[in-house]
């Protein structure tokens, strides 16, 4: 890597390249991890803005979804079941942050082979945005706060020791879990909203858009007080929001609630040139509305800066239809969407 110093705004992307033996613990453990988001020698397809967009199927993430959310679970309960034992709270959060962090890991390595076979959004004209060398830290230790902090809020708020996976309240959890898009979408859409247009509150998102072209890893490339709101403040309130409606909110939907959270945010930051629909369990009715989510509404988002961006919303487009400030897609459009040319989400 290039000795001279960078400015911490720099999004240069060498150090991969870069001789190992000036790497430190934080180039190691992405290099053990394997989270690239692109193969070093692999080619990655160019598709023009008029090439036809391949459709993901919306079944195949609810299955994905379930099925990751649902696999630790299953091993809670086996162990309460056969044992006779609870989980303390401690226990607990260490078992589901393994179990949250190997999921978001796995996703991103599917991510990296879809973005090799079918290629990435503005592909034409600009290639994904690495890891810059000044941030390899920071994006390490977002990776380990993000999983860290929400499960032990989750936990800290509503895990009873007692309770088995198969005591949450199933009744209401088709419900809980697309409330939750919706309303934490609310919260994050103003607040996202406010820092692009109040000019004091833009310098705590600006870090976060010096990446044009994002890839899974920079999603949560920010300053410390960005983080602090998306990681804590937004799952809490979200939270407090649902309970105060009424609704159970126990730990083990809240966990299947933030799954399906986990995976938008990655998905969304990807970039992969796939119509694929942020899912929740009233994807239909969204489409219905025009305020379903797709790739490239947070992909054109990060395009445009202070005061000149659109599509706030990160989990639909509800509230950016509401208020106004959606954008029209370009290769996502209606017409330019392969729907006889499907692609389901890879399970392993």
């Amino acid at each position: 890597m290039d000795s001279k110093p960078l400015s911490k705004d720099s999004m240069r992307s060498t150090w991969r390249t870069a001789p190992r033996s000036e790497w430190n613990v934080n180039h190691w453990l992405l290099e053990l991890l394997n989270v690239y988001p692109i193969a070093l020698g692999q080619e990655v397809p160019v598709h023009s803005k008029k090439d036809k967009v391949p459709f993901m199927t919306q079944w195949s993430l609810h299955l994905w979804i379930i099925i990751h959310s649902g696999l630790p679970l299953i091993l809670h309960e086996i162990y309460m079941t056969l044992t006779g034992c609870t989980i303390g709270q401690i226990t607990a959060s260490t078992f589901y942050f393994f179990s949250f962090t190997s999921t978001r890991i796995h996703q991103i390595h599917i991510i990296r082979r879809l973005g090799h076979k079918y290629g990435f959004l503005d592909g034409d004209k600009h290639e994904r945005d690495g890891v810059p060398d000044v941030g390899v830290a920071k994006v390490v230790s977002v990776i380990y706060k993000a999983a860290t902090f929400r499960t032990m809020l989750s936990i800290f708020l509503s895990y009873n020791a007692r309770e088995k996976p198969s005591q949450m309240a199933w009744a209401w959890l088709l419900i809980e879990i697309s409330l939750y898009g919706i309303v934490l979408d609310f919260f994050f859409y103003w607040y996202h909203r406010l820092m692009h247009e109040v000019s004091f509150l833009w310098k705590f998102h600006r870090t976060h858009h010096l990446t044009k072209h994002p890839n899974c890893l920079l999603l949560g490339y920010a300053d410390h007080e960005q983080e602090f709101i998306e990681i804590v403040v937004m799952p809490m309130v979200t939270y407090f929001s649902l309970k105060l409606m009424g609704l159970p909110m126990g730990f083990y939907e809240w966990w299947i609630c933030q799954e399906y959270v986990g995976f938008s945010e990655v998905v969304g930051h990807s970039g992969l040139r796939i119509h694929l629909i942020v899912p929740s369990t009233i994807s239909w009715l969204l489409r219905l509305l025009s305020s379903e989510l797709n790739i490239e509404d947070h992909d054109l988002h990060h395009r445009n800066g202070w005061r000149k961006s659109h599509n706030y919303g990160k989990q639909t487009r509800l509230w950016d239809r509401i208020f106004s400030t959606g954008n029209e897609r370009l290769e996502c459009a209606a017409d330019n969407v392969d729907y006889e040319n499907t692609v389901n989400m890879p399970f392993l």
